[in-house]
């Protein structure tokens, strides 16, 4: 069982639904080498099965759309704290008895089963894996489902919790590299809910009344995405997902989210902190997952950043020049647009020259683009690197609970080696230039002194400000 502390990483550091009558949930199945399942649940919840019959295991996963993006002004770490509650406590419910959270524990471990709660910025997550034997299986199911649909909240459980949480966010306010996470996020994004962060008086002001509102409005199996991955077949998922989901509430519809925007210019914040090295994050709201210049991106940012000793920015910074042990960059691709950030650290008085060589070689970069032999080897290691993101069922249910969560096709996996291979130079280049506007990024250092003289995190409030959707 995750608690509180174990959830915050997901918030301080980068770091990855209408019911239908029965009759009208007709499956559909991808057609190609990993046949993915499909259907509407009469609850509502969207389903994807990957029936996998080799080892005796079941995995499950259940996304809500209910992550910290819906944590209401004042309260943010109101999501985090619902859904880490989930299992602390089920109501007695047709005979069986009311069940506090070590016997919750408990009668998971009495099968071999584990269970964990979680909850991003864009889901809350509930995970299972248990034996496939019936017997073992349906008690496990059983578990789950009393937490999951009638879950209590206990009042000392969110006051230990609550606690727990607001020790881990005042230690992380200690450390350099949450410290330039925090105001980063909070200056791409403004006031979108993608920039707000838990704070110890948010979390201190969420009360139970808050979570149960939460849940009641938040965790319906019409916003739900269950994947099951393992060996079971489809009756009996249709059964596993109806004994999971049916007695969950109705919730709301809540308000649309608002557009990402994008900045006005570029700032710098400069934040002084007694660490002996500068930490440096750069970058700018990005990408959204259903983005179709995402294989672009992924393979012109491992050109870029993401392929470490190979990449372009350690060739520059680390190896040319000696300013970093290591520099990346990436995309967090999310619901709505995603950062683009480049991240290092290096000596206070270096700070300066690296963050100037960063900037020229993104700026190269997004300018000129990679050159063939750069593709080349991106795609290979992308390529050949593919078949370790799939070699266990656990690793399987991730992605393809993403397919379901980010609704892409369903022959994802199967076409995603030669979508990369497709790929070209001019794709990334142009790609780049649609993502990523160099004169308008973000910066922020966080380290000994006043490493730049001129910045403060008083820019934030004159240059944070949005011209409105963020362009493409």
């Amino acid at each position: 069982m995750m608690k509180i502390t174990a959830l915050l990483r997901a918030f301080v550091l980068p770091a990855c639904l209408g019911a239908v009558a029965a009759a009208a949930a007709m499956p559909t199945t991808a057609l190609a080498a990993l046949p993915i399942q499909t259907w509407t649940a009469p609850s509502g919840a969207k389903v994807l099965l990957v029936e996998s019959h080799s080892i005796p295991m079941l995995d499950l996963n259940i996304d809500f759309d209910a992550g910290s993006r819906y944590d209401p002004p004042g309260k943010s770490g109101l999501a985090l704290l619902t859904a880490g509650l989930l299992d602390s406590g089920a109501m007695a419910v047709n005979g069986r008895p009311a069940l506090t959270e070590a016997q919750i524990a408990d009668r998971f471990a009495d099968v071999g089963a584990m269970e964990a709660t979680s909850a991003g910025r864009d889901a809350a997550t509930v995970t299972m894996r248990t034996l496939s034997s019936a017997a073992e299986r349906d008690a496990a199911v059983s578990t789950m489902a009393q937490f999951l649909q009638h879950p209590t909240f206990p009042e000392a459980v969110l006051k230990r919790e609550a606690a727990r949480l607001s020790a881990a966010i005042a230690e992380a306010n200690t450390k350099p590299e949450a410290i330039a996470e925090k105001a980063f996020r909070s200056a791409i994004y403004g006031s979108h809910p993608y920039g707000v962060s838990a704070t110890v008086a948010s979390v201190n002001a969420v009360k139970r009344d808050d979570l149960v509102r939460f849940y009641r409005d938040m965790f319906s199996p019409k916003r739900a995405v269950v994947t099951i991955v393992g060996d079971i077949d489809r009756a009996q998922a249709e059964k596993l997902v109806a004994t999971l989901t049916d007695a969950m509430p109705a919730g709301i519809q809540p308000p649309a989210m608002p557009p990402v925007a994008a900045l006005r210019n570029a700032m710098q914040i400069d934040l002084p902190h007694p660490a002996e090295q500068a930490h440096i994050v750069s970058g700018q709201a990005s990408v959204a997952r259903s983005d179709p210049d995402y294989f672009a991106l992924l393979v012109g940012n491992y050109v870029l950043g993401g392929g470490g000793f190979v990449s372009r920015l350690t060739a520059e910074v680390r190896e040319k020049r000696g300013l970093t042990y290591g520099v990346t960059s990436m995309f967090v691709p999310q619901l709505q647009e995603g950062p683009f950030e480049i991240s290092l650290q290096t000596r206070r008085e270096q700070a300066p020259e690296a963050l100037k060589v960063v900037r020229e070689t993104l700026g190269k970069f997004v300018q000129e683009g990679p050159t063939d032999a750069e593709m080349q080897a991106a795609k290979d290691n992308l390529i050949n690197g593919f078949p370790l993101r799939l070699d266990s069922n656990r690793k399987l249910l991730a992605s393809v609970a993403a397919i379901g969560f980010y609704n892409l096709p369903l022959d994802y996996l199967d076409t995603w080696t030669d979508k990369v291979k497709a790929v070209t130079a001019a794709q990334v280049k142009d790609a780049f230039a649609r993502h990523v506007q160099p004169e308008r990024l973000v910066t922020v250092v966080v380290g000994p002194g006043n490493v730049f003289g001129a910045a403060s995190a008083g820019a934030a409030a004159s240059g944070a400000a949005a011209a409105g959707p963020k362009a493409k």
